[in-house]
């Protein structure tokens, strides 16, 4: 009998198998699209489009604002794909199937991740609006996507973690977003399951171990394309103050709110670090 991992390693393959037959493209970047990015895909040469629901044993989000689906394409002549509606862990679903979309655009031959999302400030210094450089993260409080028999054709069993978020990267976003005259935050994102939002007395627990944004995605995302040998970058947009920081209680249209307004902003960030992402790798 197949463990559950080798289960997941033949779903993965089907779903690969799935898009290459409605798809014929070869992404270099993988970009998943947080709050504030939904219509990012609106200003870039889309080649093709597939639907969650069209691929077979594939995760659907079912997020308000998160659409579900990839989207295919070219950032100033760079070959991307887009997650335009990523899948949570407190959905329901299973933290494998919440890193499925991930390690499939990886498959899709993706060489760099690059995260976004919005998040809760939890830096006294930051504010709403606020975009932060993800250095470094903490994962602990939800399941690593790993935990199980380790499948050898995705990477080691024990994958070091020392730079998850790839310097060269993060470099290449800092003197983007300083020629782009764009104030840029640097901080720990942290990873909560949601979908409630923080207590005070949790967000001053996150504060505590060492965090500067907390959220309820990408951190599981990132533990499995590091798995898989993919170069990260992310970036937060502080949607929002945390919860005992902030007066006034928390809402997702606030978070909406806020993505909304400072959108031209970080889709202009976006589209000039794929720029410069590609030219350094010298694709």
């Amino acid at each position: 009998m197949k463990n559950k991992m080798e289960n997941g390693y033949d779903k993965l393959i089907h779903c690969y198998e799935c898009v290459k037959k409605q798809v014929d493209f070869t992404p270099k970047i993988a970009l998943v699209l947080g709050s504030g990015l939904g219509d990012y895909a609106d200003g870039i040469q889309v080649e093709a489009e597939l639907q969650y629901s069209d691929i077979e044993g594939f995760p659907v989000s079912t997020v308000a604002g998160h659409e579900g689906k990839y989207i295919f394409g070219y950032v100033k002549e760079v070959p991307v794909v887009c997650m335009k509606g990523r899948v949570h862990y407190y959905e329901g679903y299973d933290i494998s199937d919440v890193v499925l979309p991930i390690r499939l655009m990886k498959l899709m031959g993706a060489e760099v991740l690059f995260l976004t999302n919005a998040s809760g400030g939890i830096n006294p210094s930051f504010r709403a609006g606020d975009f932060m450089l993800i250095k470094d993260q903490i994962a602990n409080f939800v399941p690593s996507p790993l935990i199980g028999a380790n499948i050898e054709e995705l990477g080691v069993r024990f994958p070091d973690m020392s730079d998850i978020y790839d310097r060269e990267l993060q470099n290449v976003i800092k003197k983007t977003a300083a020629l782009l005259d764009i104030p840029l935050q640097e901080g720990v994102y942290i990873q909560l399951t949601g979908p409630n939002y923080e207590s005070p007395a949790e967000v001053r627990m996150c504060r505590t171990l060492g965090a500067d944004a907390v959220g309820m995605s990408t951190a599981c995302e990132a533990i499995a394309a590091n798995h898989m040998g993919m170069k990260i970058c992310g970036i937060s947009c502080i949607s929002n103050m945390g919860c005992g920081i902030s007066a006034t209680p928390l809402s997702h249209a606030e978070v909406q709110a806020t993505a909304d307004r400072v959108a031209p902003l970080f889709k202009k960030l976006v589209t000039e670090v794929i720029q410069n992402i590609a030219e350094r790798k010298g694709d």
